[in-house]
């Protein structure tokens, strides 16, 4: 290294603390959006913060030392290659006498291969089974890899089975060398079988060892497939493993390290990547974009700049020594690579991964090609496990959004867009009664068109117009993504969508209006399209206007009960009928009152609802009872409303969760099927008293397998 470079290093970073026991190996999810999530996986030698990218260090060529990447790159783990150690003896003797941290000098998180990928490269590995893991201990590392079978994807489907088969009967043997200290990683094989690669998620994922399972589960046999750029295999292998590996443990994908990647497969659930290409794609002259490849030959100025190489030209560049430009180039090589993944954990943090991925397909055929083949996976309704992995993709995705919503010729398959369109065909409800009191059937449809958000000012006048010339109206508005009821004009991302004027001034074809129409239940009736005035007319209605108002915010409570909470329309039309309200000064709905108490308040950031103790103690009266625990069957599972979904919690957890603490995973017995992230849940004891209420962190899957982090963010205490 130069001692240019050299001297960036930045000042001295601390080491890492260690663990505590109990919480070894140990992986808790701090934020969820759909199948991706930011993680912390708790080791002896420090946290990996998920998604993160292991950079591979091969012990014999150092292209950037690792105490560099741990001081200047922030790098909490890397990778490297313990067959490599084990076969050398300048390596091996070092390594077992002062630590694999000592050998590379490296604080934090240090991660091994076992040898496999070599034997995928050059054939046969000298290694024995138990003898490398047994070495991987020894040496101190964070996380070992047993000595798995290679599956190719140009093999037999016979090899495959033998190499899914073989790797899983060595696991519990693998596990056992481990011992108590170090984690170990359980890789995935299959091929391109979907049910191989599901059957072997499923093995790796039930085996246990005499102190643990497998702490981490890389899918392995996937580099050829990225070196040919097969990336609709890559993502399908993906989601066949996804279904069945446990949610509770992070997914690595093997050699994957490429940005270009990074947003999707985050968006599908990967947790960890690994990849040498930061210094070999240096070597060859290459440099990494988010966008893809480019070569420093081709180039006059910088298409991604770094700090790397902000104070050269790529001429100087061409014209220093090759080490001296592979070093160069592969610090911003990692340098890249470390942003991209710093922006798609921003990316999760505020609900747009699946926007970056959007971004990212457009910069590669073969990355559209497979990003389509995804989109189509998400609304197919076939069964196996790709579409397994594809409905819970979805079912575990808050529907809504606290932002605004960019749009995109693929805004209609974003997965949080995909849950809330489903939630409004299986549980949204033609009024059963109108605001002038009568019950008869509804009349006509009028859809109201040309309008942008807030609806409440571009399109309550028109609203209350078409009530007020037929009370049995049912009133929709045409949004960029369909129709939704007037009732949930608030609801983002429908009202938050950026997109230019025209695309608010189109009017839905004919079939697309039939199609939608067919989804809310309300085909079968006479249709009116009126087209809205840029502002309210303030007589409309007439001497009616307040009492249509009033009703059309009583049917604002009823639907959203509906959607986010399950609560049936009927139920809901009781609960509401002498519910009063009040309004912030842009004349949005703050507090609904019942009989004097507040009990549920419109969230403004999303338009879904927040309720409070009396709430939820008013719908906890609806089903006094326990879920079902984690072992017995879900008899909700087909009702579209089958009520605010339930928490079973653990009977020595209620003295804190009943002051208003939060339910931590580990002490949660059961829950409801149809909980959803991110809205409003109940906790309830074994016999069925109303612990606490409050916001689902988790889906109930997930509660099942977690025993560390938040399962329900809890607003209040049923003694508080």
């Amino acid at each position: 290294m130069t001692e240019a470079l050299r001297s960036r290093v930045v000042s001295k970073r601390p080491d890492p603390e260690p663990c505590r026991d109990q919480d070894l190996g140990k992986f808790e999810v701090t934020v969820r959006d759909g199948a991706a999530r930011l993680g912390k996986l708790f080791t002896r030698h420090g946290v990996l913060e998920t998604p993160m990218l292991l950079p591979v260090i091969n012990p014999n060529i150092r292209t950037i030392e690792p105490r560099v990447m741990w001081e200047k790159y922030r790098v909490n783990g890397l990778i490297t290659n313990s067959y490599v150690t084990w076969k050398h003896d300048k390596l091996r003797e070092p390594a077992l006498e002062n630590g694999i941290h000592s050998l590379l000098d490296f604080p934090g998180v240090i991660v091994t291969d076992s040898g496999t990928f070599q034997s995928y490269v050059y054939g046969d590995v000298e290694v024995g089974v138990e003898e490398i893991v047994d070495f991987q201990k020894k040496i101190g590392v964070d996380i070992g890899t047993m000595l798995d079978v290679f599956g190719r994807p140009d093999m037999s489907r016979e090899e495959l089975e033998h190499a899914v088969e073989e790797t899983a009967n060595r696991a519990l043997i693998s596990l056992n060398a481990a011992g108590e200290e170090t984690l170990l990683n359980g890789p995935v094989q299959g091929g391109l079988h979907d049910d191989l690669r599901a059957q072997a998620g499923a093995l790796m994922g039930e085996v246990s060892g005499e102190h643990r399972g497998f702490a981490v589960h890389p899918i392995g046999g996937i580099v050829p497939l990225m070196e040919k750029q097969r990336y609709l295999e890559l993502f399908r292998i993906l989601l066949s493993a996804r279904s069945t590996i446990p949610p509770n443990r992070p997914i690595h994908m093997f050699g994957c390290g490429h940005p270009i990647l990074f947003p999707m497969c985050i968006a599908l659930g990967v947790d960890l990547f690994d990849s040498a290409a930061y210094a070999l794609f240096a070597r060859d002259d290459r440099l990494l974009t988010p966008n893809g490849t480019v070569k420093l030959g081709d180039l006059t100025e910088w298409p991604h700049s770094s700090s790397a190489l902000f104070q050269y030209t790529p001429n100087e560049v061409r014209e220093m020594e090759r080490d001296e430009r592979s070093t160069l180039l592969a610090h911003h090589n990692l340098e890249v690579t470390q942003a991209e993944l710093a922006r798609c954990r921003e990316a999760v943090r505020n609900g747009t991964i699946w926007q970056l991925a959007e971004q990212r397909s457009h910069a590669n055929a073969r990355l559209r090609e497979a990003f389509e083949w995804v989109l189509e996976q998400l609304q197919e309704t076939e069964e196996g496990p790709v579409a397994e992995s594809a409905l819970r993709t979805i079912a575990s995705t808050n529907p809504v959004r606290g932002s605004a919503e960019q749009f995109s010729d693929d805004i209609d398959s974003r997965p949080h867009l995909l849950h809330l369109n489903a939630l409004l065909a299986m549980r949204w409800r033609r009024p059963g009664s109108w605001w002038d009191g009568s019950n008869d059937n509804a009349e006509r449809v009028v859809i109201l068109s040309g309008a942008a958000p807030p609806w409440r000012d571009t399109a309550l006048g028109s609203a209350i117009s078409a009530l007020a010339e037929e009370p049995r109206s049912i009133v929709l508005i045409s949004t960029p993504v369909g129709l939704i009821p007037f009732s949930l004009e608030d609801v983002s991302p429908w009202c938050h969508i950026e997109c230019p004027e025209d695309i608010w001034n189109m009017i839905l074809d004919e079939d697309e209006i039939d199609a939608w129409l067919e989804d809310l239940g309300v085909v079968d009736l006479p249709l009116d399209i009126h087209v809205c005035q840029p502002d309210p007319e303030e007589e409309a209605g007439g001497e009616n206007r307040a009492k249509i108002r009033d009703w059309i915010d009583q049917c604002t409570i009823v639907d959203k009960l509906s959607l986010f909470c399950g609560v049936s329309p009927s139920y809901s039309c009781d609960f509401t009928k002498n519910m009063t309200v009040r309004r912030s000064r842009t004349d949005r709905m703050v507090n609904i009152n019942f009989e004097g108490m507040h009990c549920l308040s419109p969230r403004l950031q999303d338009g879904a609802l927040s309720l409070t103790l009396a709430g939820a103690e008013k719908l906890h009266q609806l089903n006094p009872n326990s879920p079902p625990r984690f072992d017995e069957g879900d008899t909700s599972t087909g009702l579209d409303h089958p009520g605010v979904p339930r928490v079973l919690l653990m009977d020595d957890a209620i003295p804190f969760v009943e002051k208003g603490r939060n339910v931590i995973h580990g002490f949660v017995l059961g829950a409801d099927s149809h909980l959803i992230v991110g809205q409003p849940c109940l906790v309830v004891s074994a016999k069925g008293e109303l612990v606490a209420h409050g916001v689902a962190n988790a889906t109930a899957d997930d509660m099942a397998f977690f025993d560390k982090g938040i399962a329900v963010k809890v607003r209040d205490g049923a003694l508080k």
